[in-house]
């Protein structure tokens, strides 16, 4: 995700009506944050937003199956269960969206009241990524040696909030030898040849700033020399804690954080290779891909299973929040000329992220190639 982000004044979350509905008046907690209800009308925007894209978007998630969350273990937090609007969603006519989210959601708002800084405790943190269009060949060549690998057959993925017995909770995958569950290599040693015949080409990128980049985003078109375009998908991670190395840079000192920009941190990484080389290792989290032939005309999958769609899809925490919940995004984001834009729309959960983390962060999906980008 691009190091430029967007503060929201307001991220509020929609939940099914029966779902919200109690008998006693304490108050809805999923991690710290704690769901203050608000009337949708009161929502900066709700009546001006284009609620018919947002339902296509929520009836897409709906025709795939919604796994548990761990927050629905607390007494206190909300069921989420999106069973009867999905239901619903799919006989609503063209033009009853605004009708449908006002019959079957209620509004809340997302506050975190143990933070220090005022400014904070009612507002969320936002970040974009995308799906990058790079150049690579299907085999090794001079200009193309930094291979993008397909997931090992020993890697075993934790779903959010699993544990194994024997394994440090942080690791949210392990490599299985026998009967045994052990830490999987992390980036550094995968580089330097740790899964052995079990590193699996799928195609060639450019240099390892490319490979970066497209494990960052988790998805991307390369481009091949035949003129071919092929789509990477994300098929796993080592589980490792992932580590920003453009935050790396900044906090460094080699690059001021003021303006800074996808495009100048990667061509800083490309015009320092040595340095470039040790930041990127500190990364020990390591994407893995399969190639995707069936979404060649639509946006790449999320976790959620279903094609993302531009400034409608955004990624969550997935321990905490259920793919296909609706959420009102109130704030502005930077614009390529050094200002802001405004931000109000109704997006949907259908993705996550190893840095999307805690009940008011949020990461949108913005689209395919290099203006996405």
């Amino acid at each position: 995700m691009p190091p430029a982000a967007g503060r929201l004044r307001l991220l509020a979350l929609l939940l099914a009506c029966a779902a919200a509905g109690r008998a006693d008046a304490a108050p809805l907690r999923v991690g710290e944050a704690v769901l203050e209800p608000v009337s949708l009308a009161s929502l900066p925007g709700f009546a001006a937003d284009d609620l018919e894209a947002a339902l296509a978007v929520f009836r897409a998630t709906c025709a795939k199956p919604a796994g548990p969350v761990l927050a629905e273990a607390a007494p206190d937090a909300p069921l989420q269960d999106l069973a009867t609007p999905c239901a619903a969603a799919s006989g609503v006519p063209p033009g009853g969206a605004r009708a449908f989210f006002e019959q079957n959601f209620a509004a809340y708002r997302v506050l975190r009241p143990n933070r220090e800084v005022a400014a904070e405790r009612g507002a969320g943190f936002l970040t974009g990524y995308f799906e990058p269009e790079l150049d690579g060949s299907p085999v090794p060549t001079p200009d193309f040696t930094v291979p993008a690998l397909a997931r090992p057959d020993d890697l075993v993925s934790l779903e959010p909030g699993e544990t194994r017995p024997g394994l440090d909770p942080a690791l949210r995958a392990a490599r299985r030898e026998g009967d045994a569950l052990l830490p999987y290599p992390d980036r550094a040693a995968i580089e330097d040849g740790a899964l052995g015949s079990r590193a699996r080409p799928l195609v060639w990128l450019r240099d390892a700033v490319d490979l970066l980049v497209l494990q960052v985003q988790g998805s991307g078109r390369v481009r091949l020399p035949d003129g071919r375009s092929v789509r990477l998908a994300y098929d796993g991670r080592n589980g490792r804690p992932y580590t920003s190395v453009a935050r790396l840079i900044v906090t460094g000192g080699h690059l001021p954080l003021e303006g800074l920009t996808l495009a100048r941190w990667t061509g800083w990484l490309r015009d320092n290779p040595e340095v470039a080389r040790g930041l990127i290792r500190r990364n020990a989290s390591y994407i893995f891909f399969r190639i995707d032939d069936a979404a060649t005309g639509d946006g790449p999958r999320g976790a959620a299973g279903a094609p993302l769609t531009p400034g409608r899809s955004l990624a969550v925490d997935a321990t905490l929040w259920r793919y296909g919940l609706p959420f009102w995004l109130d704030g502005s984001v930077p614009d390529p000329e050094g200002g802001s834009t405004p931000l109000r729309r109704l997006v949907v959960a259908q993705d996550t992220g190893s840095a999307i983390l805690g009940p008011a962060r949020g990461d949108l999906y913005l689209g395919t190639g290099a203006r996405a980008g």
